[in-house]
C-alpha cells in the first residue's frame, strides 16, 4: 500500500473514532506515519483524561489496524 493510500485509510479510521472522542470534549490529529508507526496528538479533554492511554490502544489503535492492518503501533505525541 502506498503512503497516500495508507494515510487515507488511517484518516478514515480516525473519522470513525472521532465522534466518540468529541462526545467527551476531545479530538485527535494525525501527525505522521513512518515505518508503519502512526503518530497522533490527542486534543481537548483527551490530553488530561486519566484513561487516554487505554483509549489510544483499545480504541484508536484497534480501529486504525482494522482499516490498515500493517500498522504496528499508534503513539501519542504530546
Amino acid at each position: 500500500m502506498n503512503k497516500e493510500t495508507l494515510t487515507l485509510k488511517v484518516e478514515e479510521a480516525l473519522s470513525e473514532i472521532r465522534p466518540f472522542l468529541e462526545s467527551d470534549g476531545g479530538n485527535i490529529e494525525l501527525l505522521s506515519i513512518i515505518d508503519d508507526i502512526v503518530k497522533v496528538k490527542l486534543l481537548g479533554n483527551c490530553v488530561s483524561c486519566s484513561v487516554n492511554q487505554m483509549t489510544l490502544k483499545n480504541g484508536v489503535e484497534l480501529t486504525i489496524k482494522k482499516h490498515a492492518p500493517q500498522i504496528k503501533e499508534v503513539i501519542n505525541i504530546s
